[in-house]
């Protein structure tokens, strides 16, 4: 379907159009209609399928620019999703002058009230940042016409719901609810039952889910052996755009240190770096002057980052609702993608659990040899000197190079060139990625939808955007990760510690 099928108005189109949006996708054309009818809708869709046009053009298309009171409030699970949909609610409504801030933690909170006072029209923020602001009397709701749930289930998964309960609670009952999710579990289903109005579900066939494009392979290995493997298939597949998920944010920064002394273009977020630091490496991922990305998985929740054509999970998740939204950075606007999962001997119980929830079974993949990852840098060293050879501009040099090909054969001279650029395997720096704890065994950690059962839904909060310091919700460490408080029954559980020369 078109958009100009779907009974916008002209500013919205002409906003639509320049944004280069021609066919609506599956979930935007079963909800836009609803939306403008002014239902409740409940939209389930994996992410990377246009969720923030399906809930932004109806809001937008309702709100009133001569008013300029709230209308519209987007509550988002991290600061990154919160900015980028800020950004693309302004790009689309810009033909219609709709005034749209973005609250979030991490920032000058004194900026944002100042930004606040000039009435904006729609408020995209955390929850832990928009409560902020309601204590301190600065954001108001009391105008709000149209709520919006983004990525609920995370938000669910990060222990917000009594957040996201409390900002509900100052919305009035006259509204129009929306709310999107890529899975359902039964908190979501009773925060719309709790908080809509009769909502229309709206759910995208699994054969229309981003996953089924994406060609999805684990190697099974030990966690000493992963970086090298990694760091060779890197050289075999030599990927355009990449992201390497890593567990901890420990890991984040010593994958990226460590592709980085090997030649790689690599830099990690997470939730320890500064706001502008972060804003900083997404942008230059985005404009091609990174190659890699290595994130956890809420840094990178909600990214909109095109092109990306490989996701590396160094570390399977412990949720197996996080592989959904990990490969779902690749093979978007239904273009195929690559994902490799590794694996521990260990951690197997989990690649099956993952595979029952996707309904898809992943390729087992042989790790490259040193000999065939060798092979690619050499291919991939040849492609830039084609490139180079396009470019031109040699003939300044044209005098230096007679007088070496006077003293040194043609054929030792490319070697020569092919040896400065490819990464001889001989010659690497050896890295050493410090072992992380293995995840419990056992398939009875998760339910048959894949989800914890002991999971209370609460998560650190620093690294999330809510920002709501000192109120982190659960027992976790310093590094994100779960505190054991029975280590002494950690045999009885099924936890294996092992070294890295295991």
């Amino acid at each position: 379907m078109k958009f100009k099928d779907l009974e916008l108005s002209n500013e919205l189109l002409t906003s639509v159009e320049r944004a280069g949006f021609e066919e609506a996708t599956p979930i935007q054309e079963a909800t836009i209609p609803l939306a403008l009818q002014g239902r409740d809708v409940i939209g389930q869709a994996q992410t990377g399928t246009g969720k923030t046009a399906a809930f932004g053009l109806p809001m937008l298309e309702k709100i009133d620019p001569a008013n300029h009171q709230l209308q519209g409030l987007v509550i988002a699970p991290t600061r990154e999703l919160a900015i980028q949909t800020q950004e693309e609610l302004y790009r689309l409504g810009k033909d219609k002058k709709i005034r749209v801030q973005a609250v979030y933690g991490g920032a000058d909170i004194g900026r944002q009230i100042r930004q606040l006072k000039d009435r904006p029209h729609i408020v995209v923020g955390t929850p832990g940042r928009m409560l902020d602001h309601i204590n301190r009397h600065t954001l108001k709701l009391g105008t709000v016409e149209t709520l919006v749930l983004d990525e609920a289930d995370e938000m669910l998964n990060m222990g917000f719901l009594e957040d996201i309960e409390k900002i509900i609670s100052q919305v009035p009952e006259e509204r129009q609810t929306l709310l999107f999710s890529a899975t359902m579990p039964p908190a979501i289903k009773s925060i719309g039952v709790k908080f809509m109005k009769n909502p229309e579900h709206v759910q995208i066939k699994a054969k229309e889910m981003t996953a089924d494009l994406i060609d999805q392979y684990y190697v099974r290995s030990k966690d000493y052996e992963k970086f090298d493997i990694m760091t060779r298939l890197l050289d075999v597949q030599t990927p355009e755009l990449t992201i390497v998920f890593g567990r901890t944010k420990r890991r984040v920064d010593e994958l990226a240190r460590g592709l980085e002394a090997r030649g790689y273009k690599a830099e990690g977020i997470h939730g320890d770096l500064s706001q502008q630091k972060r804003m900083s490496v997404l942008r230059s991922f985005k404009s091609g002057h990174l190659d890699i990305l290595v994130a956890t998985d809420v840094a990178a929740r909600g990214l909109d980052i095109s092109g990306v054509t490989h996701v590396y999970n160094y570390d399977i998740p412990q949720d197996p609702e996080s592989y959904v939204h990990r490969i779902g950075r690749t093979g978007r606007a239904g273009k195929g993608g690559i994902s490799v999962t590794f694996v521990t001997p260990n951690e197997m119980s989990y690649l099956h659990v993952i595979e029952n929830l996707t309904k898809k079974r992943m390729s087992p993949m042989r790790p490259p040899t040193e000999k065939e990852a060798f092979k690619g840098q050499l291919g991939a060293a040849i492609e830039q000197v084609e490139v180079k050879m396009d470019e031109n501009g040699l003939d300044k040099y044209l005098q230096a190079a007679d007088d070496l090909l006077e003293r040194y054969s043609a054929q030792d001279l490319a070697a020569l060139l092919l040896k400065t650029i490819a990464k001889d395997p001989s010659d690497l720096v050896p890295v050493k990625i410090t072992p992380e704890r293995p995840l419990p065994q056992g398939k009875k950690s998760f339910n048959k939808n894949g989800r914890r059962s002991n999971n209370n839904n609460n998560r650190n909060r620093k690294d999330n955007g809510g920002n709501r310091s000192g109120k982190a919700r659960g027992n976790y460490s310093k590094d994100g990760a779960r505190k054991n408080n029975r280590r002494s029954n950690d045999k009885k559980r099924g936890f294996v510690i092992r070294n890295n020369q295991d």
